[in-house]
């Protein structure tokens, strides 16, 4: 911040160049603008004026030169630049990681590099979108309240949560964002081998470019044909209940720390939770229900992307996705509730959601908005499969303080991460047990 004095008057002297916030000059290129803040101004100036050019082109020609000019490392096997979808036909190059890392802090994107080329032949395929009705009413309300949702433990939470956000940083591309997934997974496999189910339920990572891995583990329902052996069955029906696995500190993320306890550690705890009270109880569903950890929804919804692209083109059959980001904030204690989204979601799902938590829960919910690509139910809703979002609360209250190094433990409430655990281990045995139209 010492620097911001000798830095504002170049800033004010160089045409064509914004005055920046004081977060800007915090980005990861701070130590080219350090070592030669004249330097670096020209270069925004330059970026401004090929921002003005990109402008002038059609949106395809603007993806086509994209493409065309990118760099693709076969080592990461990935491509240097970035095209960042911030709304639907809305995009943004981003020429590295700080380009990328300044987009995210001025809001969400999904960043569909990797599978623009899969979107577009969605587009083109005459298929109908995926329509699902779901119950009306519940259906397995005693099993439900009377033997499950009893066995829900605090202290399982307060437990995970504490290893879980105890990691310098889960940023996806780091090693303690490695070590972090790597760590989760082992506590899923070992609910599995602590029932005994190994045999009907896989554990296993879905490996990215990146360090982090995404984690999945798959409840076979007994709908589900084909061979003896798990990995062969073919389903019929799928259920997803997911979260976000990884942190971000938005203003150094490969070096801060990012505790993550409540984004989205709250809510990776909350569905493992969930995912251990149901095995313990001897879950053993009609359709095959599946826990999805995602790797980088902070890099714009990488590994939920990466995970759902591949399932639509293998043509599993998802029939709903809950996605739950952030579970543990209380702004009011006197007023607390869930936020249930409404945009780029199924509302068909939705209202099914929302029947659960007047059955199952104790708390009351208020819709609300969160815009495009705010959490990983957007991968699935971009490519056809019905999803909902769940958050602590209306998106206006959700705690302050995530990306930084103070979303901690301590400002959490695990009474309220409960509520979300019943949430999801009702909506998961519901729908588990739902005979999908065909």
């Amino acid at each position: 911040m010492k620097y911001l004095q000798y830095i504002v008057p170049l800033v004010a002297a160089t045409e064509a160049v914004p005055l920046l916030s004081p977060l800007d000059w915090l980005s990861g290129s701070e130590s080219k603008l350090l070592q030669n803040p004249l330097n670096y101004i020209n270069g925004l100036k330059d970026a401004s004026v090929n921002k003005a050019q990109d402008n002038e082109l059609t949106k395809a020609e603007m993806v086509k030169k994209f493409f065309a000019t990118n760099e693709f490392d076969p080592n990461t096997k990935s491509y240097k630049s970035r095209l960042l979808e911030t709304s639907e036909g809305e995009y943004v190059i981003a020429q590295d990681d700080d380009q990328v890392d300044e987009q995210r802090r001025q809001g969400k994107f999904m960043d569909i590099t990797d599978h623009y080329d899969f979107y577009e032949q969605l587009k083109q395929q005459t298929v109908e979108p995926i329509v699902v009705d779901y119950p009306t009413n519940v259906s397995h309300y005693d099993t439900i309240t009377h033997k499950l949702l009893p066995t829900l433990e605090k202290a399982n939470l307060v437990e995970h949560l504490s290893n879980f956000s105890s990691y310098h940083t889960r940023y996806y591309k780091s090693d303690t964002g490695l070590e972090s997934s790597l760590w989760l997974f082992n506590q899923i496999l070992d609910v599995v081998k602590s029932a005994g189910r190994e045999e009907d339920i896989e554990v296993f990572p879905f490996d990215h470019p990146w360090a982090q891995k995404s984690v999945i583990a798959r409840i076979h329902g007994k709908n589900s044909k084909g061979s003896t052996d798990s990995s062969e069955k073919k389903d019929e029906s799928v259920v997803v209940i997911s979260a976000h696995l990884d942190s971000t500190n938005l203003i150094l993320p490969s070096i801060l720390a990012a505790p993550g306890a409540d984004d989205n550690g709250s809510g990776s705890v909350t569905i493992l939770e969930a995912f251990r009270a149901l095995i313990a109880g001897g879950f053993e569903p009609l359709n095959t229900v599946e826990f999805h950890w995602y790797s980088a929804e902070e890099g714009g919804l990488l590994g939920s992307q990466a995970v759902l692209t591949e399932y639509k083109a293998r043509k599993v059959p998802v029939k709903a996705q809950l996605q739950q980001d952030m579970t543990g904030y209380v702004k009011d204690p006197a007023n607390e509730r869930f936020g249930v989204i409404t945009d780029f979601v199924d509302a068909r799902l939705t209202n099914f959601v929302e029947l659960i938590i007047k059955e199952y829960t104790q708390l009351p919910y208020i819709e609300d908005v969160c815009g495009y690509a705010c959490s990983d139910h957007a991968s699935g809703t971009k490519v056809g499969y019905p999803s909902a979002f769940v958050i602590e609360d209306k998106f206006s209250d959700i705690n302050p303080f995530v990306h930084t190094i103070k979303d901690t433990m301590d400002r959490l409430s695990f009474d309220h991460m409960l509520q979300h655990a019943k949430l999801t281990l009702a909506f998961a045995y519901e729908l588990g047990h739902y005979s999908f139209a065909e």
